[in-house]
């Protein structure tokens, strides 16, 4: 089988890659090869002598620059980013069974999506593409999100964030184009269960949405409104990321793909 990717040897940053889409996104790159730096909160199972594991927030910029400087000592470089990182606490923005109760939108839940989904992928990304630049060469991954795109209910601040990853996509490759930096997004919509649907999330979600979590949890298989009729794999999204991360996508930049099997608003 040829390496059409031709992506073997190449270092790249993950951040959140030791749980969800992360962790696929990390086992698809060290299967082609490839070294990873994961910066994430929690280490994660996976254990591979070309992966390294660093313990970092991404709101702290002292982190972050630390983590990256780390990577590059032991790897001797870094040649794209997968900014992954996210957080997602459903809220309403007028509670009017409970003004001001648990599931009404705060200003600390509002601080603390926008430190990790904005901040966190602004600082990482900023910190490796000055390597990039400095390279001329390289790719930025923004993970973004289908509600970034349409909206969602209960989660209004979640896909503020990811809207606002989109114009980071979009405006970093004008900035970055002309240094042979590439920047992409891409969108996930609903998704292959993964640890990260927690009851907390579930019952969150299904009060801001005014039904049970049962029936919350019966609308994971329920596509009917994806043409596709079913929902994604991990992997569909992992094997986007290392064909942007190839050469075979050189000339794609400033665009998010909608990995959703079809599903809009229409």
């Amino acid at each position: 089988m040829s390496d059409w990717l031709k992506i073997s040897g190449k270092v790249v940053v993950v951040t959140g890659g030791s749980s969800g889409i992360g962790k696929a996104i990390v086992e698809s790159l060290l299967k082609e090869n490839v070294s990873v730096i994961n910066l994430d909160i929690q280490q994660g199972e996976l254990n591979n002598e070309n992966l390294l594991f660093i313990k970092t927030d991404v709101t702290s910029r002292a982190q972050v620059e630390s983590a990256v400087k780390q990577g590059i000592e032991k790897f001797g470089t870094i040649d794209g980013v997968v900014n992954n990182a996210g957080i997602n606490i459903p809220r309403l923005l007028i509670d009017p069974q409970n003004p001001h109760g648990e599931y009404e939108l705060s200003d600390d839940i509002f601080d603390k999506m926008v430190a990790i989904n904005q901040k966190g992928l602004f600082l990482v990304a900023q910190t490796v593409g000055r390597i990039l630049v400095e390279k001329k060469e390289g790719v930025i991954i923004n993970m973004s999100s289908e509600c970034g795109l349409e909206g969602s209910e209960g989660q209004s601040c979640y896909a503020a964030t990811k809207a606002a990853v989109n114009g980071f996509t979009r405006s970093w490759a004008k900035e970055l184009g002309k240094h042979n930096v590439r920047v992409v997004g891409i969108a996930p919509g609903i998704m292959e269960e993964t640890g990260l649907r927690t009851l907390a999330y579930e019952t969150a979600l299904s009060y801001t949405r005014g039904i049970t979590v049962e029936q919350l949890r019966k609308g994971y298989t329920n596509t009917s409104a994806t043409p596709m009729g079913r929902s994604g794999k991990l992997s569909e999204v992992a094997d986007l990321v290392s064909y942007y991360l190839s050469d075979r996508s050189s000339y794609i930049t400033g665009v998010t793909t909608n990995v959703a099997g079809g599903k809009t608003r229409g």
